[in-house]
């Protein structure tokens, strides 16, 4: 490709178009045409940077000109050459976007350069960015794929590893060893946990919205079973609300991240010297929005700690629980949808998580 600019210019004075060439030659690459039929056959044919059409032309006028130059080519920054006259026909043209800029006539030498090179600018830091949006919805695509399919693979060995562990422990005759293979069982349901915990952050944090109707009564049921079954919470009052008379339209993956993070949250973080201890879960939905409000008489949160609870890898006590994840990926997953989150703690008392989401249909 030739370093050079490339403009095309397209006025129907052969004598403009000899002076505009003789005279830029040695800074651009000039294309030129007598009318706006040979211009836009040059536009077809040649990469163009730069287009500069005067607006009186017979046949069509060069505001009619870039409209149809922009139907198969919207790329090249376009400017209108233009006698006072002209001034409402440059107005509309401008406000519909066809122009980068006007040039009065006559126009003078140095002005045509210096907006053919400020228009060269735009060109190519737009053609940088499309190429760079490009990568990126590739590299966002491929990366998507080795997320679902790494922890495919990881999590194929861990259930292999778990599943052999409990073969072996029935057939034990060894107590004493048994100890090694509860140790293996405690890694192996780290490890997996934490690999649903990246999913998770990935779901939260990088994938767009999928929009579809959510019934809370089923995503609650289902996280519900879910933390029994990884939790031991027969000892926790557990009250749930879920008022729901209207549909509603959001991302399932992104409200079952929230729900089950905040109430993994309140499950560990419970004292663990009280008998009285308490979640509760309401869900009130309405035509346009859901409130999901979360609250438990844990051990809560100090007040100076509030401002950055909801940063990555944030901890907001010394227990050492969870991965600093939880509330990060809440947080990005309400945002993400349009919503909010309010945080109300008493430390020592009680936390309480307001999320308020808008229906997204």
């Amino acid at each position: 490709m030739n370093d050079k600019i490339h403009v095309l210019y397209i006025d129907d004075e052969d004598n403009n178009l000899k002076s505009f060439k003789a005279t830029l030659r040695k800074d651009f690459k000039i294309f030129t045409a007598i009318d706006a039929d040979e211009g836009l056959r040059i536009a077809r044919e040649e990469e163009v940077h730069v287009v500069i059409a005067d607006q009186r032309m017979p046949g069509m006028t060069g505001t009619e000109f870039f409209e149809e130059l922009v139907k198969f080519n919207p790329d090249p920054i376009r400017i209108l050459l233009t006698g006072y006259s002209d001034i409402a026909s440059v107005i509309d043209a401008i406000n519909k976007g066809e122009v980068y800029r006007f040039i009065d006539k006559p126009w003078n030498i140095e002005q045509i350069r210096n907006s053919i090179k400020n228009a060269a600018d735009i060109y190519f830091m737009r053609r940088e960015l499309k190429d760079k949006n490009v990568k990126l919805q590739k590299l966002h695509s491929e990366m998507n794929q080795f997320v679902y399919s790494l922890s495919h693979e990881l999590r194929g060995p861990l259930m292999s590893i778990s599943g052999v562990s409990k073969l072996a422990q029935m057939e034990l005759k060894d107590q004493e060893a048994m100890e090694y293979f509860d140790m293996i069982d405690t890694a192996t349901g780290k490890l997996d946990d934490f690999i649903h915990k990246m999913l998770d952050f990935y779901k939260s944090t990088k994938i767009e919205n999928k929009i579809s109707e959510i019934s809370f009564n089923d995503v609650v049921a289902q996280q519900l079973s879910a933390c029994k079954a990884k939790f031991n919470i027969d000892h926790i009052q557990v009250d749930i609300q879920i008022n729901q008379q209207h549909a509603f339209y959001s991302d399932d993956s992104k409200i079952r991240v929230i729900i089950n993070n905040l109430f993994s949250n309140s499950v560990q973080f419970q004292k663990s010297d009280q008998s009285d201890q308490r979640i509760s879960l309401t869900i009130d939905v309405t035509e346009s929005e859901a409130i999901i409000t979360l609250a438990d008489n844990g051990i809560g949160i100090e007040e100076k700690h509030h401002p950055d609870v909801f940063n990555l890898f944030s901890r907001a006590t010394q227990k050492n629980v969870g991965t600093g994840l939880g509330l990060y990926m809440v947080k990005e997953a309400v945002e993400q949808m349009g919503g909010k989150i309010d945080l109300e703690s008493v430390f020592g008392e009680r936390t309480t998580f307001k999320v308020t989401l808008p229906s997204m249909k």
